[in-house]
């Protein structure tokens, strides 16, 4: 498999132009589709080891563009949404599902905050999934992620997902081997349902570095202010990084298909992450190119009625 260090390919459609409409002028650079740069390839073997976290593939050139590019697309991920809001209320069954996974201090939570932050939160419904409570571990182990998902015309974000019950449970040997096995088809069936229903499923791998794992949590240790998100845990979890780095290879290779792919997203570069993501839900929602519905009343009548008042 070809090392993935900048995503920049010249063949097999990577160089597109993300969907966009019309011609470019003569001579103009075109963007990349980013879902066909970051998408892993369905039915190969998936080694991590081959994506570099600290790669910036089809992104701006450096930090401060890419905060100025992030900061560019709030405007057209706003009207989107609420677009995609507006033909809800018509009947329209679309929206969209974000699922974060990645190892501790990969940017779970600051995707939360520096990407759904460009959206009216009001059409968000965010979810972190945590150690399952008591009453979730009586049900079968999708039974909380079906209460969760997004209603039509909402963002969903999960922050984990469905998947710590093939990452977790595998590392942690938490169910029998062959119970595992089945998990990854039910999940591919569960996700197959959500497209079906109309919901647009973007899964995001966030792919940390171990050296810059280390790092992100010294900066906890080392900052009083941060104290709250150190869990001594996270330490013994490094010990078992290459039987995790092993899980995620598994679920990213059995569990990309063609209507729910998994994508990559270097993570050592936060400034990064935020563009890649944000790139990824403005592709997916100008593909879904949702429309606000046509008014069911008379406007001039109602004009006419208004001014009378």
């Amino acid at each position: 498999m070809p090392k993935r260090d900048s995503g920049r390919k010249k063949d097999g459609g990577r160089e597109k132009d993300g969907g966009k409409k019309g011609r470019k002028p003569r001579g103009a650079q075109r963007e990349p589709a980013l879902r066909e740069v970051l998408r892993v390839p369905e039915g190969e073997r998936v080694s991590l080891a081959s994506y570099d976290p600290s790669a910036t593939p089809a992104g701006p050139a450096d930090k401060a563009a890419g905060v100025a590019a992030t900061a560019a697309l709030a405007p057209r991920l706003a009207a989107l949404q609420d677009r995609l809001y507006a033909a809800s209320t018509a009947g329209d069954r679309r929206r969209v599902l974000l699922v974060l996974q990645g190892m501790d201090t990969s940017g779970k939570g600051g995707t939360v905050k520096h990407v759904i932050g460009l959206f009216n939160p009001s059409g968000c419904r965010i979810r972190a999934f945590k150690a399952p409570t008591p009453e979730e571990r009586g049900h079968p182990f999708l039974w909380r992620v079906m209460k969760a998902l997004p209603q039509p015309g909402e963002i969903g974000i999960f922050d984990r997902s469905q998947y710590e019950d093939v990452l977790i449970a595998r590392v942690r040997e938490l169910v029998p081997r062959p119970e595992l096995g089945r998990r990854y088809g039910q999940i591919n069936r569960f996700e197959q349902s959500l497209v079906d229903d109309g919901v647009t499923v973007v899964k995001v791998f966030l792919h940390v570095s171990y050296e810059e794992q280390r790092a992100r949590i010294l900066e906890r240790l080392d900052n009083p202010e941060k104290h709250w998100k150190f869990d001594s845990g996270d330490i013994d979890e490094r010990a078992l990084w290459p039987a995790y780095q092993e899980a995620y290879e598994i679920a990213l290779e059995r569990c990309t298909t063609a209507e729910a792919p998994w994508y990559v997203v270097p993570a050592d570069r936060k400034w990064y992450r935020n563009w890649a993501i944000s790139r990824l839900l403005l592709e997916h929602l100008e593909a879904l190119d949702p429309t606000y519905p046509p008014g069911d009343f008379d406007v001039a009548a109602c004009r006419a009625r208004l001014l009378r008042t």
